[in-house]
């Protein structure tokens, strides 16, 4: 009765935490106002990125590679 308890919890607590929502087509409009976005300011987080790669001298994440002066 134990693992029967332990089990039905453990699939309520999963089935809880995946959290998946579908987005209606007249709800989309909401989702791509600026407040939405991920970084509030493009230019500076470019900027950032540039910077980031020219200082780590390394290829990564964005793509580019290479380091120093940051002429890349």
């Amino acid at each position: 009765m134990k693992k029967i308890c332990l089990f039905s919890l453990l699939f309520i607590v999963s089935i809880a935490v995946t959290g998946c929502q579908t987005v209606n087509p007249w709800e989309r409009g909401n989702l791509a106002k600026p407040q939405m976005a991920l970084e509030f300011e493009p230019l500076t987080a470019a900027l950032t990125a540039h910077t980031f790669s020219s200082k780590e001298a390394a290829s990564g994440g964005y793509g580019v590679g290479g380091g120093g002066c940051g002429c890349n």
